[in-house]
């Protein structure tokens, strides 16, 4: 069973749950290769996906939507699990109590599922190092973060919890290693 982890990052804390999420089927004897989807040339010798995308304004990185619709007949095809990261901080419930992974995104969320039929989708939490930041999203982002509402909605930290992701991780494992086991 071979396994690609394809991802979209724009500052690395999503490309650090997919290589997590590689290593931790690999501790299970899963054969997995982890790369950004935009550098994937051929997904027909994988046997199942795992695909993730930080989210921006509750979306996917283009790269990594394309990546799905693009390979939508190959992924059909195949078991495909999805994973997006973005929230920030260590609130469960926005201001309006709705649980933040469902409220946070992705809006393209339906038109993904329709397009590679995941058997999952999750959403982790994100983390932000405002010292990656460059150019005007950089600026931005200091010149707001002198503000204290602005540092509520984004504060700036680590908040990926890796015991949540290593058991999400550990059930894909689980599930393909029974798959190839009993088929």
């Amino acid at each position: 069973m071979k396994v690609l982890v394809a991802y979209a990052s724009k500052y690395g804390a999503t490309k650090g749950i997919a290589e997590f999420i590689g290593e931790k089927l690999r501790e299970h004897r899963v054969d997995a290769d982890v790369q950004e989807a935009s550098k994937v040339k051929d997904v027909r010798a994988y046997d199942a996906f795992v695909i993730g995308s930080a989210l921006y304004m509750f979306h996917w990185i283009k790269d990594a939507k394309k990546f799905v619709l693009r390979n939508r007949s190959e992924l059909a095809k195949r078991p495909v699990w999805m994973f997006s990261s973005g929230p920030l901080g260590n609130k469960e419930k926005d201001e309006k109590g709705r649980d933040l992974r469902e409220a946070s995104g992705p809006k393209e969320l339906e038109e993904l599922r329709n397009a590679a039929r995941p058997r999952d989708h999750r959403v982790f939490f994100g983390a932000l190092d405002s010292s990656r930041l460059t150019g005007l999203i950089g600026f931005g982002y200091r010149t707001a973060a002198k503000s204290t509402s602005a540092r509520d909605v984004m504060p700036e930290g680590d908040f990926r919890n890796w015991k949540e992701i290593e058991s999400w991780a550990t059930g894909i494992a689980e599930a393909l290693v029974s798959s190839t086991t009993s088929g």
